[in-house]
């Protein structure tokens, strides 16, 4: 999507922010035109173009970043927050963010590096401790500043959010973070999804800080309470909005189902295996590429994912685990 400013619905467009360096391309960032100005779900990235991409964005329709005077972030990844950390600096946005973030978010800070120590434990024990090795080196040397991780002004609980002449209803959905938001104008018709739901990937699951918590079986029972919900245009933070978040959810959970078949039809053709080894059976993103073409941190996100449908696998009985040599070792029970 090339910069700018799109009208998805009255009132609301989308501003896709560019992040350089990221396979994904630009996170789509949301401005709703309010009384008093501008309200915007997601911040964006924080990098050295983004202000005046922004500025040159609102400018289209009138309106600039003096203007935005709240920001709603629904996860606490670099790509959704740091910006809304910057505009806060310079025009004293109020920043909202879900209040089941606040331990990933003191944890970045305690850290002070964007070296993904939880990740890593789980490489570690996936049976991938050169790859963990890899990852930490890379992003240890990655510039790391701690103004981009100041708290919100406002944690968000679940419940009903009044933004302007909006009322959304702000959702809790872990699984892609522990404290994952969604936000649901139901009178409109539109879920602002965050990487919950996303049109033509599947969000990377795992990739935090704080306890490993089952986060696929999280992931997926948020994705089927979509469903309970009036379906809705699906308006996401990364790719083209999509007219049915419904449709989106199944094929999504229809998709989980065939990786859970993959990954259980490895480990048979394996005898037994660690995550790592299963992982280097298996195929990555839609054009079915094997393990080892994947970067790094890909494999790192790769291996994470793996991992998660196996221990849910477990969880559900169909799969053993054990430990050898600090891995853990599955077999089809």
């Amino acid at each position: 999507m090339e910069p700018g400013c799109y009208e998805v619905a009255p009132g609301v467009h989308r501003v896709p922010l560019q992040m350089p360096g990221d396979g994904l391309g630009a996170v789509n960032v949301y401005a709703l035109e309010t009384p008093d100005g501008l309200a915007l779900v997601d911040g964006g990235w924080r990098v050295d173009t983004t202000f005046e991409e922004m500025e040159r964005a609102l400018l289209r329709i009138g309106h600039s970043t003096e203007q935005i005077h709240d920001i709603y972030v629904t996860h606490v990844h670099r790509d959704h927050y740091t910006f809304a950390v910057e505009l806060r600096r310079r025009h004293g946005a109020r920043v909202h963010l879900g209040v089941a973030e606040a331990d990933g978010l003191a944890a970045v800070g305690a850290l002070g590096s964007n070296v993904p120590t939880d990740s890593l434990h789980e490489l570690r024990r996936a049976g991938a401790p050169v790859l963990a090795d890899t990852v930490e080196a890379l992003t240890a040397a990655e510039p790391f500043h701690p103004s981009d991780w100041e708290e919100p002004d406002h944690w968000l609980a679940a419940g009903p959010l009044r933004i302007g002449r909006r009322t959304l209803d702000v959702v809790h959905t872990p699984g892609h973070t522990k404290g994952h938001m969604v936000f649901h104008d139901v009178r409109q018709g539109l879920l602002f999804s965050g990487d919950h739901v996303l049109p033509t990937i599947t969000p990377s699951i795992g990739f935090e800080l704080g306890e490993w918590d089952l986060p696929l079986g999280r992931y997926l029972d948020s994705l089927s309470r979509m469903l309970d919900r009036p379906d809705s245009q699906l308006l996401p933070a990364h790719g083209d909005p999509t007219p049915s978040v419904h449709r989106r959810v199944e094929e999504l959970l229809a998709h989980h189902d065939q990786r859970f078949d993959a990954m259980r039809n490895a480990l048979i053709s394996l005898g037994q295996g660690t995550a790592t080894a299963v992982a280097h059976v298996v195929t990555w993103t839609r054009r079915e590429r094997p393990f080892t073409t994947l970067d790094p941190f890909n494999q790192m996100i790769a291996t994470c994912e793996t991992l998660a449908h196996l221990d849910t696998l477990v969880d559900r009985g169909r799969l053993t685990v054990r430990q050898l040599d600090g891995h853990d070792v599955f077999a089809v029970v």
